[in-house]
C-alpha cells in the first residue's frame, strides 16, 4: 500500500516538474509565442503548485522493519509456531510382523491385521502310488494368519502357509504324492535351510470378504526366512 501511494506522488511531481519547465523551453525558441507561452506559463505554475500540495499528501515514508530468516521449523505464513507433519505422519506405512521362530520366517502384515490370530492344522499327502490306493505318507503343518475382523457369522480370507520340510518339498515335486484334489500343487513362497514355506492352490475358491486384499499381501514379497 505505502509503495503505491510514493509511486503515485512521483508521478504527480514529475507531471509539475514538467509543467513548469515547457514553457520556459517554449520561449526559448522565439518572441513570435509569448503570449501563449505567458499564458501557459501562467495556467501551468497555477496546476503545478497544486499538484505538489496533492502529492505531499501521498508521500509516506514506510517504517523499517528488521528483516529475520526463516528457519527450518517456521511456517512461511509468518506465525512462529513450528510446523509439525499432519496427523504425525511420516510417509512411511506402519506394519505389522509374524514371526515364527519354530520353522524360522517373518510374514509382514499391513498394520490394519494388528490383533490377528494364528491357526494351527495339519495338511496331509497321499500317494499317487496306485498300490497304495491314495494312502496318507506325508504330513505337516499348516499355519494360518486369521484376520482380527473375523468372526464366524461373517469369516474373513485366511493367509494359509504350508510347511515342508526340504524332503518333502523334492518328493512333492516328484509327484510321489498330492495334496488336495486340485489340478495343480502348491505354490512356494520363500524357504530355509530346513523348511520350505507355501501357498496352497486354490487357498481362495470360495472368495470370502477380504480375498483381494490377501491377493495383495501376497503379492507384495511379504515373507523372508529367518534362519
Amino acid at each position: 500500500m505505502t509503495k503505491r501511494m510514493n509511486k503515485r506522488a512521483a508521478s504527480l511531481l514529475l507531471v509539475a516538474a514538467v509543467a513548469v519547465a515547457v514553457p520556459a523551453v517554449v520561449a526559448a525558441n522565439g518572441t513570435n509565442h509569448a503570449d501563449k507561452v505567458n499564458g501557459t506559463a501562467a495556467i501551468t505554475h497555477s496546476h503545478a503548485a497544486e499538484m505538489i500540495i496533492n502529492a505531499l499528501q501521498y508521500v509516506h515514508l514506510a517504517p523499517h522493519h528488521h528483516t529475520v530468516p526463516l528457519s527450518n521449523d517456521t511456517p512461511r505464513d509468518g506465525s512462529s509456531q513450528p510446523m509439525s507433519p499432519v496427523g504425525g505422519q511420516t510417509g512411511q506405512v506402519s506394519q505389522t510382523f509374524y514371526d515364527n521362530t519354530q520353522y524360522g520366517y517373518r510374514f509382514n502384515l499391513p498394520d490394519s491385521w494388528k490383533g490377528y490370530t494364528i491357526v494351527t492344522d495339519k495338511w496331509e499327502g497321499r500317494s499317487t502310488d496306485n498300490k497304495q490306493d491314495g494312502k496318507v505318507v506325508e504330513s505337516g503343518t499348516t499355519l494360518s494368519i486369521r484376520h482380527p475382523k473375523w468372526t464366524a457369522e461373517q469369516p474373513r480370507q485366511d493367509i494359509p502357509i504350508l510347511v515342508f520340510t526340504v524332503h518333502q518339498w523334492n518328493e512333492l515335486q516328484q509327484e510321489k504324492f498330492f495334496i488336495g484334489a486340485a489340478p495343480t500343487g502348491p505354490k512356494e513362497l520363500t524357504r530355509n535351510q530346513k523348511y520350505v514355506f507355501a501357498l496352497p492352490a486354490r487357498y481362495n475358491f470360495a472368495y470370502p470378504e477380504g480375498y483381494q486384499e490377501v491377493e495383495d499381501i501376497l503379492n507384495s514379497n511379504p515373507i523372508q526366512p529367518m534362519m
